[in-house]
């Protein structure tokens, strides 16, 4: 029996959307559309932005699958493992797409074209680059018309930026209760005064945003203005130039030494490392999330093995620092992300379905759950029998560190509050885990006191022991 479904969150553009047929993911691309997408083809830019790994290729495919008569053509898009979001993203990947936006938007304008729409959810992160997935995106340049899409990117892109360089970095966190971005004169009242000394963010947010207000009673403000093509792209080049010299550095942060206030010893460190990679070994999967992955160490053990790991953190320093590890190492297959487990990203948009939640991205085939537990049942009094939900929700396959209370830094988050946790024992963890798990296999890591399970999600059909993807 063949199924179609429309993805919810691919109900805006009149152009096309988004669909899963038997469970792989198609576009449907309506006649109203059929010029932009023959130009994008005929001109070259598209075969020179898949070429650039700026662009997600497609294939193009039978218009049987087409699920109404407004199609001119259905293409099946190059799958992208986990969508993340931008409000996930640390400062420098939405930096780095918001130059890769840029650099499109330039090389399409040399091909007589120009983005029609510039959203930060049209990036992703795939084969360790950011690439725009919408090939609906592209429309003829005419000239001496203004960028339609310029507002939208100050919005999602140099807006959020300029207020994580120069306020807090925290504040990329906006993008999480704004869907189009973040407002400009929100912005510009919450960037201090010295922004103003910047000429790219007194012209493309200060400015902006008093010509926004100035013209919000108008139906278009940029009706009637005329911008030749040497113009656009001089604004393209300020808003670069503008976006490069944004920086975001944690003060005080050695981002190489996350593991050094631990009670690990580097033989131990080692010793855990390949003790996760021999649990690993022994699941069939195919993928992997690593929830509280802090700099990436451990992600490493999966996503060196190939399989696509996607890693979270709560600390914007340790995403930071992972996701330049990535740039600088060209790795394919790891992705790191913000992520606070106690406040996961939820559904969000219109119906609850434009943005999907965390665990709506599951389940993965397994996750990894290292030095994380006693944070969120001590530190943030989730009960165990909860946290164990939360992981099979998450994933098939577990493979979770426990850190009892003798343990040095269980005594550092018990020190300054009442020990209210009986159950936070051995047993007591066991106990709680044995509901929604079967524990496979068990195993002390030598020189600490803690100790690593590998676990099965109960109903799961038993995997060949010792595959090694």
């Amino acid at each position: 029996m063949t199924m179609s479904r429309v993805l919810p969150a691919s109900f805006r553009d009149p152009s096309g959307f988004l669909f899963r047929h038997d469970g792989v993911l198609y576009r449907q691309i309506n006649r109203v559309y059929a010029a932009d997408f023959k130009l994008l083809g005929t001109s070259g830019l598209y075969d020179q932005l898949v070429g650039k790994d700026l662009l997600i290729p497609h294939t193009e495919v039978s218009g049987d699958l087409a699920l109404d008569d407004r199609a001119c053509c259905v293409i099946r898009p190059e799958p992208v493992p986990f969508i993340s979001y931008p409000y996930e993203w640390s400062f420098l990947q939405l930096k780095d797409a918001a130059l890769t936006t840029l650099r499109i938007q330039k090389l399409a304008l040399k091909r007589g074209m120009v983005l029609k729409d510039a959203s930060a959810y049209n990036i992703q992160f795939h084969r360790g680059k950011p690439r725009l997935i919408d090939t609906l995106s592209f429309t003829a340049y005419r000239e001496g018309e203004p960028w339609v899409a310029y507002r939208q990117f100050c919005q999602h892109f140099l807006a959020p930026l300029a207020l994580m360089a120069l306020k807090d970095v925290r504040l990329g966190s906006l993008l999480r209760t704004g869907i189009d971005g973040v407002p400009l004169d929100l912005a510009a009242g919450l960037l201090p005064l010295r922004a103003r000394l910047n000429p790219g963010l007194l012209m493309h947010v200060f400015a902006h945003a008093s010509s926004q207000k100035k013209h919000e009673h108008r139906q278009q403000s940029a009706k009637g203005t005329r911008v030749s093509a040497k113009a656009l792209s001089g604004i393209i080049d300020s808003l670069r130039g503008t976006i490069r010299k944004l920086k975001w550095k944690p003060a005080g942060t050695e981002w190489g030494d996350y593991y050094a206030d631990t009670n690990y010893s580097d033989e131990a460190l080692v010793r855990k490392r390949d003790l996760v990679g021999d649990l690993l070994a022994r699941t069939d999967a195919r993928a992997v999330w690593d929830l509280g992955a802090n700099n990436g160490y451990f992600s490493r053990v999966a996503s060196d093995r190939g399989l696509p790991t996607v890693a979270f953190d709560i600390d914007p320093a340790a995403v930071e620092f992972n996701w330049r590890q990535v740039k600088k190492n060209r790795e394919q297959n790891l992705l790191p992300l913000l992520m606070d487990l106690t406040n996961p990203s939820p559904d969000l948009g219109w119906g609850h379905a434009e943005r999907t939640s965390l665990l709506g991205r599951g389940p993965t085939d397994a996750v990894l759950a290292l030095a994380l537990v006693h944070h969120l049942a001590i530190s943030n009094n989730v009960p165990l029998g909860r946290l164990a939900d939360f992981f099979a929700r998450a994933g098939r396959w577990l493979i979770i560190e426990f850190v009892p209370k003798d343990d040095s830094q269980v005594r550092r988050l018990l020190a300054t509050r009442e020990d209210v946790f009986p159950d936070y024992t051995p047993e007591g963890f066991k106990a709680a885990f044995s509901t929604p798990f079967e524990i496979i296999a068990e195993q002390a890591i030598a020189g600490s006191e803690r100790t690593l399970y590998l676990m099965r999600r109960r109903g799961e059909v038993p995997e060949a022991s010792g595959t090694d993807q």
